[in-house]
């Protein structure tokens, strides 16, 4: 599923990866540290995420309570893949030379990314 979704939708969703289902006011108490965003603004996210069908709703008394469709993994593969396009022409070897040229690469990164190669030699 290839969803495109904002910064301030991704927050919303990221409410909702945490828990679920949620009504309009939960959202807003599980995001009042993060954004000082008003019931309206929150419920024009909510009926975005809902036309892109990242989300889905149900009637429950006056209210509706909101649940992912679109899974924080399949959200983080299309991201990614996009960051990798976008700044990397899709290549792999360049993003990880960036960001070691950044930050200093622990032991165990680099373990984990000689395992990656060896795994992926072996397939």
């Amino acid at each position: 599923m290839s969803i495109s979704i904002s910064e301030a939708e991704a927050q919303v969703m990221a409410a909702l990866w945490q828990d679920h289902p949620l009504s309009t006011d939960d959202i807003a108490a599980a995001l009042k540290d993060s954004q000082a965003w008003q019931l309206a603004t929150i419920k024009t996210l909510l009926n975005r995420l809902l036309n892109k069908g990242a989300i889905s709703a149900e009637k429950e008394g006056r209210r509706y309570l909101y649940s992912p469709v679109l899974t924080r993994d399949e959200w983080l593969g299309t991201q990614s893949l996009g960051l990798l396009d976008r700044l990397f022409d899709g290549k792999l070897a360049p993003l990880v030379v960036h960001f070691s040229a950044q930050r200093k690469l622990k032991a165990a990164d680099i373990k984990a990314l000689k395992q990656l190669l060896q795994d992926h030699e072996n397939d």
